[in-house]
């Protein structure tokens, strides 16, 4: 069994009187799109500042790339790219200047750097204005600037913390583009989004952190289909011929739309006993399909809605 990228263990932190974290574990596996989700305050920032030994927890324990946070911070982060929410540039550097500041702390020679950091200005589309002083960019101009930065030195784990904030569609895209690069190439991708079609889009698993507890994990189909065994299914279903009354004992409600289309709020998915109920009836079924949430309708609904539990 291979060692994971991320392995987080009953993780705790407390500010005060205030628990930001509350024995929080997961694990991200190398080679894997981790998407990070939660409601301002949930304890996202806290526990990637833990990951990154930038925030000492108060208990728990953190590995990341086999090696333990509080032994080789500096070993690890010589092996990881991360972009923070709120990061800034340098306004007084050119752009060169700016990636050539954070490649000098890397063991790279002179021409590799300048390799790199030619590669990566124009990967984010800033290498006509690469001799532009920082300062004089646009907020989304920045943001490719930082991206570029996170990558300087070919990291095998990216920590992204809302890496699309401020940027315009094509920067977006550019983004997304960067994050499937790098799972195809066999890097780790931790990253946060309030963005939940991005989360969905991108993400091979999500975590959903609410008061510095970790709601849910998994897969999203999986996650998903955990919502609508708790919530209840929704079934449509449209005949040829008009509707008959229809009972089951998993039926919640029944909402019709029409003589011929309705639909059915169950506890289960009923939909074989449905059809074969319906033939029995000599009712032609023109389409019969579960309405599958979005991973929106699950983030809103099981974790807003149920944050006192």
């Amino acid at each position: 069994m291979s060692t994971p990228a991320i392995l987080v263990e009953n993780l705790t932190k407390s500010y005060g009187r205030v628990k930001a974290v509350d024995g929080l574990s997961l694990s991200v596996e190398e080679g894997e799109v981790f998407g990070f989700l939660g409601p301002n305050g949930a304890g996202k920032t806290t526990t990637i500042l833990s990951m990154l030994g930038i925030v000492i927890p108060d208990g728990g324990r953190i590995e990341i790339l086999g090696m333990d946070m509080a032994r080789e911070p500096i070993r690890i982060k010589e092996r990881i790219g991360y972009l923070p929410e709120n990061a800034t540039v340098y306004g007084e550097l050119t752009a060169w200047r700016n990636l050539e500041f954070f490649a000098n702390f890397y063991r790279m020679s002179n021409a590799e750097k300048e390799k790199r950091i030619e590669e990566l200005l124009k990967r984010v589309g800033l290498w006509e204005v690469r001799y532009r002083k920082a300062k004089t960019f646009s907020k989304g101009m920045k943001q490719r600037l930082l991206i570029a930065q996170t990558l300087i030195n070919e990291p095998e784990l990216l920590i992204l913390d809302e890496p699309t904030s401020g940027l315009d569609p094509g920067g977006a895209h550019l983004v997304k583009e960067i994050i499937r690069e790098a799972k195809a190439s066999g890097k780790t991708v931790f990253f946060s989004s309030h963005v939940l079609s991005e989360v969905e889009e991108l993400s091979d698993r999500v975590g959903i952190i609410v008061r510095g507890r970790l709601k849910a994990i998994g897969p999203i189909e999986e996650i998903k289909r955990q919502f609508m065994e708790l919530e209840g299914y929704e079934i449509k279903v449209e005949t040829k011929e008009p509707l008959p009354e229809i009972e089951h004992e998993d039926i919640v409600r029944i909402e019709r739309l029409s003589p011929n289309r309705a639909i059915i709020f169950a506890r289960s998915d009923i939909r074989e006993w449905l059809s074969r109920y319906l033939a029995s009836k000599g009712i032609t079924i023109l389409s019969l399909e579960i309405e599958e949430p979005s991973l929106e309708d699950v983030f809103l609904r099981t974790i807003y809605g149920r944050e006192d539990e």
